[in-house]
């Protein structure tokens, strides 16, 4: 079977990571797989935000924490103690932003994989970015306040077995004549 296909079959979301920060080569081959992710007209709206420190990682596994839709207990992480933190971020005046930044995110997931590095794509980066928090947090970064959240990335070294993939449903794929 062909790598890239074996590899995007085998992905799953890892949600336990060891306590050992990724090597820098992986992460740059991560990132740099992440920018060659399809855009729309090819304008690479997104931006991809990295955070390896590990003061700032728990403040933002509580802020995101603080979006989750049903109350969670306090010590829930929602990046499962991962060493490395991607924000995936997109320029909302494109008309393909949330699209772009997908395609990003979704890249950047595969990478991981496909480097031995474990992932898990986690939600809620668009309600983080649209708080006044987020729009403070932007503008101490330097990037201008009509970017978007899209999405997070965890990184780190996988601390269990890959999850077993679910049956693919009957009805996923639909010929039409």
């Amino acid at each position: 079977m062909n790598e890239t296909i074996k590899n995007l079959k085998t992905r799953r979301s890892i949600r336990k990571f060891k306590d050992k920060q990724i090597a820098d080569e992986d992460l740059k081959t991560i990132l740099e797989a992440g920018t060659y992710a399809p855009t729309g007209q090819g304008k690479q709206s997104p931006k991809i935000v990295v955070i390896q420190n590990p003061e700032k990682i728990k403040e933002f596994s509580a802020w995101n924490r603080s979006f989750f839709p049903v109350p969670v207990p306090d010590d829930m992480d929602p990046f499962y103690g991962a060493k490395t933190l991607l924000i995936v971020l997109a320029d909302s005046e494109m008309p393909t932003w949330k699209e772009d930044g997908a395609s990003v995110l979704a890249v950047l997931v595969n990478a991981a994989h496909a480097v031995g590095v474990g992932s898990c794509w986690i939600h809620r980066a668009y309600d983080e970015f649209s708080s006044e928090k987020g729009k403070e947090l932007l503008k101490e970064w330097g990037i201008p306040e009509r970017y978007d959240g899209i999405g997070h990335v965890v990184l780190g070294y996988p601390d269990m077995e890959a999850p077993k993939p679910l049956p693919r449903k009957e009805d996923y794929i639909h010929y039409v004549d």
